[in-house]
């Protein structure tokens, strides 16, 4: 008899979740800072929300898969790992699999909306 594979119970997935926001909130800060404005964050149990002026990232999470939407309509589909870093390019056939850090996709978001 093989043993019953087991899954991660969805609250590491939420915790990631909050982790990401948080640090959304603390890039988005940092490139703010001697700015005018600041980007809001709005986090929700399946979506987390970033705004500044005229442009915004949506993300939305369903356990572990994340779809990320910008205001000019690109998409992408990222997964947590159990190690609490990214993968990207799930499922792109035309792209290999890579996986980073959190808060290097999290300081590239925050960079490219604080341009």
């Amino acid at each position: 008899m093989q043993p019953v594979q087991t899954y991660p119970d969805s609250t590491v997935y939420a915790e990631l979740w909050v982790s990401l926001a948080s640090l959304l909130r603390s890039y988005t800060a940092a490139h703010g800072l001697n700015r005018q404005h600041q980007a809001t964050v709005e986090l929700g149990h399946e979506q987390i929300v970033v705004r500044i002026g005229n442009r915004w990232l949506d993300l939305n999470r369903r356990l572990s898969e994340i779809v990320w939407t910008r205001e000019d309509g690109t998409r992408g589909l990222m997964r947590f790992t159990l190690e609490g870093r990214l993968q990207t390019h799930v499922g792109d056939e035309d792209k290999e699999d890579c996986e980073e850090e959190m808060d290097m996709q999290a300081e590239a978001w925050a960079r490219e909306l604080m341009l």
